[in-house]
């Protein structure tokens, strides 16, 4: 499916400022709130979840039936709360304030997200990908979940990789379907090309060494 990511164009109103412009357009239907959002013809649809749950169908990456399809956008709606926990180990208090403007609770935040919610999130995802037996998260096939899940270890292995070297034996089906995805010929050259952006301490996943140390 061909796309233009108008957030990385470059050039006169291109960029941030369009989708800046785009969201302050009075005429537009359905306005989203912010970014991410997609624009398909008439339809403009905000939310990583929502637009995966439109998209996936549409480029085999969903199943056929709706309840599987239904639980697929489940399963991603917890991968958002997830996320949004995640984010929260470096931005506790507000996204207003900086990092530095934050460390103490940032620390103490990140503390218990390790030692509680980063394993029952794990933990749940695992049972999940044992349960279904067939090396993925939905039915018998790729879905964008799997691909969900890649990205969450990747990140979660940049943010945190001395915790997650000591807790990644305990959920070999999650390692094991991260390995399968990376291993992909079209994930492989995705990697390799400039469209994959290397984390960084602006994005969702931050790295801060003293966030990661182990008790």
């Amino acid at each position: 499916m061909d796309y233009v990511d108008v957030g990385r164009e470059s050039g006169p109103g291109m960029g941030v400022e369009a989708i800046r412009r785009f969201l302050q357009d009075l005429s537009v239907d359905h306005p989203p709130y912010a970014p991410p959002f997609l624009k398909a013809g008439k339809l403009v649809i905000a939310h990583a979840a929502n637009i995966l749950h439109y998209i996936g169908p549409r480029i085999g990456l969903a199943p056929k039936a709706e309840g599987p399809r239904l639980w697929a956008h489940q399963l991603q709606l917890t991968v958002t709360d997830f996320v949004k926990e995640i984010h929260d180990t470096h931005h506790p208090i507000a996204n207003s304030l900086y990092y530095e403007e934050q460390k103490p609770e940032a620390l103490r935040r990140s503390q218990r997200f390790l030692a509680e919610r980063l394993p029952k999130y794990l933990g749940y995802f695992e049972r999940v990908v044992k349960a279904n037996g067939h090396g993925c998260m939905v039915g018998r096939s790729l879905s964008y979940v799997d691909l969900s899940m890649f990205q969450l270890i990747e990140g979660l292995r940049y943010a945190f990789p001395l915790n997650m070297q000591r807790i990644e034996p305990t959920y070999p089906g999650l390692v094991a379907l991260r390995d399968k995805i990376a291993a992909r010929p079209n994930t492989a050259a995705y990697l390799k090309s400039p469209r994959r952006l290397p984390f960084n301490d602006k994005g969702l996943f931050r790295h801060y060494a003293e966030l990661d140390e182990i008790s």
